[in-house]
């Protein structure tokens, strides 16, 4: 009788070209078909006899969670045969620290575009607002909004430009299924 329940050899055995015995060890975490790409990591790294030591030491509850580590731990280190899983930690922390500095760029330049709203949304507002007209036409030192209300008002609409193709960029990167469509105020 098989390990795996009469499905014949698990994914170990198999890979070992054994027999699959009733209470073999690796039957209830290696099935017949993922389980043999899985184990032969796992007995490349760790070998079979370690393997399965390492199983019995462990309570049966907990067995599933070993196994679990085990292979992850092995999948790395045939990858990366130097750095194994903590290569990948040390990948995922690097992306953890672009993505803080990308925020962080983010929200200074959102924050320095709230302070300094666009010069397309200071026509509409204060401009156009005024009923009197000629009051714009008049010299500067007798306007009700002067010159001086409109610091670098070109390089503010630049910088809305470019936020949004960096807004359009991280939309596109780290949220493909979001489309990015920018508000028509700004």
């Amino acid at each position: 009788m098989s390990g795996n329940n009469g499905g014949g050899p698990c994914g170990a055995c198999k890979f070992l070209r054994r027999k699959c015995v009733k209470g073999c060890i690796f039957a209830p975490y290696f099935d017949s078909d993922q389980g043999m790409a899985h184990f032969a990591a796992v007995h490349k790294v760790y070998g079979a006899s370690n393997a399965s030591k390492m199983l019995q030491r462990i309570p049966v509850h907990k067995r599933l969670d070993a196994v679990v580590t085990l292979c992850y731990e092995a999948l790395a280190r045939v990858r990366d045969p130097v750095y194994g899983c903590v290569g990948h930690l040390f990948t995922l922390q690097q992306q953890v620290v672009n993505l803080q500095a990308e925020l962080a760029y983010t929200q200074a330049r959102l924050s320095t575009l709230q302070r300094h709203p666009p010069y397309s949304s200071l026509i509409g507002s204060d401009l156009m607002s005024s009923s009197n007209m000629s009051t714009h036409f008049d010299p500067p030192q007798q306007t009700s909004v002067g010159l001086s209300s409109f610091p670098n008002s070109f390089d503010q609409v630049a910088e809305n430009e470019q936020f949004q193709v960096l807004t359009r960029e991280f939309v596109s990167r780290y949220l493909p299924g979001v489309r990015f469509h920018p508000s028509t105020s700004t």
